[in-house]
């Protein structure tokens, strides 16, 4: 089997990236149909938008091109420095090589020759155990075979695609293999699966939407014992993801905690900052500005521009504790209400039936769902309220100061 790795032309990165950015599809499913893999389609999404830049001004890559050319050749005659020293070093490796255990040495060739390696391809097996100073006629010894060894390994194996009971670990195995009759310890056993790369297979909770980047600056949560008696005073973000055919979508959504009114929400079939910021741009263009944003502290909320976005506003920003989902408890409920009400009741074939679903649901939710904490009015019935009322008592001191003005 050839393990020669696999080249796409530029054409048909670029034809995928579009197909991406059309959001009509899961990323898994076009990952599928191509035959590539999900990574493969964020990375070169990733690229397509970095470099979307150059298209509109060559002229700027092609300085940039010059400049790295330049700072090339001053590292290359650094490197040229360093041969001799390489060699050198070089010379010492092969000198502690030698001076191994003869177990370790035969189990480093065993290693090269499964994993064909690049050192393998390049060196011949005599040169191999020349540089190592070890004999090849290990290689032509016919070790012994334990029949007892090999008739557990393959009851290990027939356990391991068994419908049920594949999902024991090893102290279930190992009673396992006592009943059968076996004499066997459980650290025989542990070693056997271990051998085998056998591991039971459990459900797990699918990867969690928050994935946080050490190297962004974190925010303190800002909410706790704040009064929030109005509109726009605290917003809220966060992402969740929904199974479809074919793979999983995420949606954003952005709320106001005083009304619980959705402002706007999004899709996508890549989390990523740019997918949050869309949500964002939208919501500021069509409301006031928040007093307060509240998010958690994944990467896309941390990152430069989402921060700075806020801040150039002079919107407050705030995040929630590690391990706190309470603490944006507003877009929790949101996220139960949506999945229990909706999307758990339907089986989504696509993107935009999904989409159009979502669409019906946030207008049935902002407009005629009656919500507890409100006292059973509508979210948005709150939200345009409250704004309306703010306007008029504006609008209001602003004539009284007007009239006083005149009066003096």
């Amino acid at each position: 089997m050839s393990n020669k790795r696999r080249q796409f032309s530029s054409e048909f990165k670029v034809k995928l990236v579009l197909e991406v950015l059309k959001k009509e599809k899961p990323l898994n499913q076009i990952a599928k149909e191509n035959n590539v893999l999900p990574k493969n389609l964020i990375n070169w999404k990733k690229q397509f938008l970095e470099n979307a830049e150059i298209a509109m001004e060559p002229s700027k890559a092609v300085k940039e091109y010059k400049d790295q050319l330049k700072e090339l050749e001053k590292k290359v005659d650094k490197y040229a420095k360093t041969v001799g020293k390489l060699t050198v070093e070089r010379d010492w490796a092969v000198g502690k090589l030698k001076s191994l255990d003869l177990s370790t040495k035969r189990a480093m060739l065993r290693l090269q020759a499964a994993n064909n390696t690049e050192a393998s391809k390049l060196l011949s097996f005599s040169r191999q155990h020349e540089l190592l100073g070890i004999s090849r006629s290990y290689n032509y010894y016919t070790p012994v075979v334990n029949p007892t060894k090999e008739a557990v390994k393959r009851y290990l194996v027939e356990i391991a695609e068994d419908e049920f009971i594949c999902v024991y670990g090893e102290e279930k195995v190992y009673r396992q293999l006592l009943e059968e009759g076996y004499t066997i310890s459980l650290n025989t056993v542990s070693k056997y699966r271990k051998e085998l790369g056998i591991k039971a297979i459990l459900a797990v909770k699918p990867t969690g939407t928050t994935v946080s980047d050490d190297t962004h600056p974190k925010y303190p949560y800002l909410l706790r014992g704040v009064d929030i008696d109005k509109p726009n005073k605290v917003w809220s973000t966060d992402i969740t993801y929904i199974k479809i055919n074919g793979g999983t979508i995420y949606l954003a959504a952005i709320i106001d905690w005083y009304s619980k009114a959705v402002l706007s929400w999004g899709i996508s079939n890549t989390m990523d900052t740019n997918f949050v910021m869309g949500v964002l741009e939208d919501t500021l263009k069509h409301n006031p500005k928040p007093e307060i944003f509240n998010t958690d502290q994944g990467s896309q909320y941390t990152s430069y521009i989402h921060t700075q976005t806020l801040k150039n506003l002079g919107i407050q920003i705030s995040m929630d504790s590690v391990g706190r989902a309470t603490d944006n408890i507003a877009i929790e409920r949101l996220w139960r209400s949506v999945k229990c009400e909706q999307i758990y009741l339907q089986e989504y074939q696509n993107m935009q039936e999904l989409k159009e679903d979502l669409q019906n649901y946030f207008h049935f939710y902002n407009y005629y769902r009656f919500h507890q904490t409100l006292e059973y009015k509508k979210p948005m019935e709150m939200y345009n309220k409250e704004r309306f009322t703010q306007v008029i008592e504006t609008k209001t001191d602003i004539i009284d100061i007007q009239m006083l003005q005149k009066a003096a």
